[in-house]
This record gives structure tokens, C-alpha cells and sequence, in this order.
């Protein structure tokens, strides 16, 4: 029997009335960048995750790109992260022209080891970058404090943790800004790339807005050299449609997760994630040791 990964079709047909809808309001308003289905998911999804401000953008990695730029971040400085990601995390800060500084993964849990974090510090270090691989987040209390310790900010990868919490409070809400990644397999897609930043600093959001809209607030008035990095308003409105069954599809995967979990218990050279804290995940991953 084939189980496919991930079956957007079957996901599609179970929203389709809806889904179907919202894509027509867009088509038949013709309103396909920056509309109002795009500002509705941003004010739903920052009131999900526990934010002030969220700004949509075209993916998870532009979200990333932007953060590092509204945050001041360039050549000559280091940004902290862990090898076991996504190839997106270094290629941001590869593309301001900052240096990737890696500190290694616990092996418990496979995202960044805070234990490791303070030796890799230099005077050129400007933020760490923790990543919530899988949807499990990093330990974000060690973390924090070593940040506020050295003047440093804090950049969640959030890419795969739409829903995720830690010690009871949303992953997104504990950095400086956050970065999320709507790619379609994600727990959260859309129907193609796209992505969003979170923060709770108002003149961040407002920074990362502009540059993300060719450096312009009002159209035509361009304030800075920016980027072409919207997301568009068919994707808001399909992130619209999905955004309000994410916690039930969430619940599903955690389930489907412990059921993995007590299978594979006795066999021999499987090793699961170890539940940090007693975080709960929403993908399983498989170590073979």
C-alpha cells in the first residue's frame, strides 16, 4: 500500500466549497497584489501566533532575507545557527553578506545545543538563529538569556513550527522576530511559496514592510532600494481558508506522531526525537543509528 507523505488533493477536496470561493472573490474583484485577503491573514495569523505585527511575504526564506535586513544585519557580522536545517536558513544570512557561525545539535533533540552557543560568540556575533526543526522547538529560555547577556538578537526559524509552543507560549513570540514559511507540505501551506515575518516591534514590521514592497510605503514614493518579496493576495486568501483548521490539523499530526512513537519503542536501532520538555511535535522524524 502506497500512503503518500503529504496528500494535498485529498486536503484540497476537504475545503474545496470554501477554497473554490475565496480564489473567485480574487479572481472576480481582480485584486492580486497586496489586497485585502493578504491583511485579513496577516491580522488572523498574528492574533494566532501572539503578536502584534505580521507581514506577509513570498516565502519562508524572503521572510528570513528580510528579517536579517531590517534587523541591520551584514557583511562583517556573525549570525549563530545550527547545521541541521534547511538550506534557506544559511542562505539568508549568506545573501546580506554575514557570516554563518555553526554551533553543533543536541543530540536529544536535534535543534541548536545552548550549552554550545556562548563559546561561538565573537565581538562580530549580532544574533542568533534558532530553528524549530520539525515543529520542535528550540530551548528558547537559555537561549534568550544568552542573547540579552550579549546584546544580541534573536531570530526564530519557525519555517516548520506553525502552532508549535514551549513552555505553553507559541514559538514566534520569543525573538526579536520570527520567520514562517507557508511552502505547501508545510502543517500550514498555501498554493505555492509564500511565507511571513512575526514580530512585536512596530518599526521593525514597518521597515520589513517597505522593503519587501520595492523599498515604497506609498506607491511610486520609494523610500530605500528594496525587494520585490509580497505575497499575493490569491495565497492570503488561500492561507485565509486553511488558517482556522491548523490547531485540528496540528492535533492530528501529534497523534499520528505518538502512535509512531509506541511502534517503534522496541525496535532496535530506531531512535525518535526526545520531547524536550514535554513540547509536543507535529512531524515525526526518524534517527538510524
Amino acid at each position: 500500500m502506497n500512503v503518500p507523505f503529504v496528500d494535498l488533493k485529498a486536503q484540497y477536496e476537504s475545503l474545496r466549497p470554501g477554497m473554490d470561493k475565496a480564489i473567485q472573490d480574487v479572481l472576480n474583484r481582480t485584486a492580486y497584489i497586496l489586497g485585502p485577503e493578504v491583511r485579513a491573514f496577516e491580522e488572523s495569523f498574528a492574533e494566532f501566533v501572539g503578536v502584534s505585527n505580521v507581514v506577509g511575504v513570498s516565502s519562508g526564506t524572503d521572510a528570513l532575507h528580510l528579517a536579517l535586513l531590517g534587523l541591520g544585519i551584514g557583511p562583517g557580522d556573525e549570525v549563530i545557527t545550527v547545521p541541521d536545517t534547511y538550506i534557506a536558513t544559511c542562505e539568508a544570512i549568506s545573501h546580506v553578506g554575514a557570516d554563518v557561525v555553526f554551533v553543533d545539535a543536541d543530540p536529544r533533540t536535534y535543534n541548536i545545543n545552548p550549552a554550545l552557543i556562548e563559546q561561538a560568540i565573537t565581538d562580530r556575533t549580532k544574533a542568533i538563529m534558532p530553528v524549530h526543526l520539525y515543529g520542535q522547538p528550540a530551548d528558547m529560555d537559555p537561549i534568550i538569556e544568552i542573547a540579552e547577556r550579549h546584546d544580541l538578537f534573536v531570530i526564530e526559524d519557525a519555517a516548520q513550527a506553525h502552532g508549535a509552543t514551549y513552555k505553553g507560549r507559541k514559538v514566534g513570540t520569543f525573538g526579536d522576530i520570527s520567520c514562517f514559511s507557508f511552502y505547501p507540505g508545510k502543517n500550514l501551506g498555501a498554493y505555492g511559496d509564500a511565507g511571513a515575518i512575526a514580530t512585536d516591534d512596530d518599526e521593525l514590521a514597518q521597515r520589513i514592510q517597505i522593503l519587501s514592497n520595492h523599498g515604497q510605503e506609498v506607491k511610486y514614493e520609494h523610500l530605500v532600494v528594496g525587494y520585490c518579496d509580497r505575497l499575493d493576495n490569491l495565497q492570503g486568501a488561500v492561507l485565509g481558508v486553511k488558517l482556522p483548521h491548523l490547531d485540528g490539523w496540528n492535533a492530528s499530526r501529534q497523534s499520528r506522531a505518538g502512535m509512531y512513537d509506541d511502534c517503534l519503542a522496541n525496535v532496535p536501532n530506531i531512535v525518535t526525537h526526545t520531547f524536550l520538555l514535554k513540547i509536543r511535535v507535529f512531524t515525526i522524524y526518524m534517527s538510524f543509528r
